[in-house]
């Protein structure tokens, strides 16, 4: 059976990061954009990888583009936006695609996973959330309308 550990991605250095590095560990993973109406949830999601990261959870953001061109910028210009503007301590991926045929693997599996709103695989919006558990299998799937704080619940469950 896959899990989220069997994938990987590219840190904003394009450094492989295996998430079997996390394994036995909860993880929260979220498509994130600098010029979206959903961009201050960038300090829900700071807090919740502070109030959470001893216990186990790993929060990862993957910045993307494919939704208003909200994440234009390069690699450099995203890190300096996440420590300037919404200063965020947790890993950031790459810029990736999370629908259609450039869709990054990891996220073409999570939305099969976990369909959304009338069984659509599709990502809908920028801040879409997704939880794993500790074994790697996906507990849930949120819109972008979820705010991080609503997630506690949920994340306590699988710690």
């Amino acid at each position: 059976m896959t899990t989220a550990y069997d994938f990987s991605f590219r840190d904003l250095d394009g450094q492989p990061q295996a998430l079997a590095r996390y394994q036995g560990h909860p993880l929260l993973l979220v498509n994130v954009a600098s010029r979206c109406g959903f961009t201050p949830q960038y300090t829900g999601l700071e807090q919740l990888w502070q109030d959470y990261r001893e216990r186990g959870l790993v929060v990862i953001g993957f910045p993307c583009n494919q939704f208003g061109a909200q994440e234009p910028g390069d690699a450099a210009q995203i890190r300096q936006f996440c420590s300037l503007d919404y200063p965020v301590s947790f890993p950031l991926s790459e810029k990736i695609e999370v629908n259609g045929e450039g869709a990054d693997p990891l996220w073409a599996w999570l939305s099969r996973e976990k369909r959304g709103l009338l069984g659509s695989a599709r990502i809908k919006w920028n801040f879409s959330k997704f939880l794993v558990d500790r074994q790697g299998r996906v507990v849930s799937r949120h819109a972008p309308t979820t705010k991080p704080e609503q997630l506690r619940d949920e994340i306590e469950a699988v710690l």
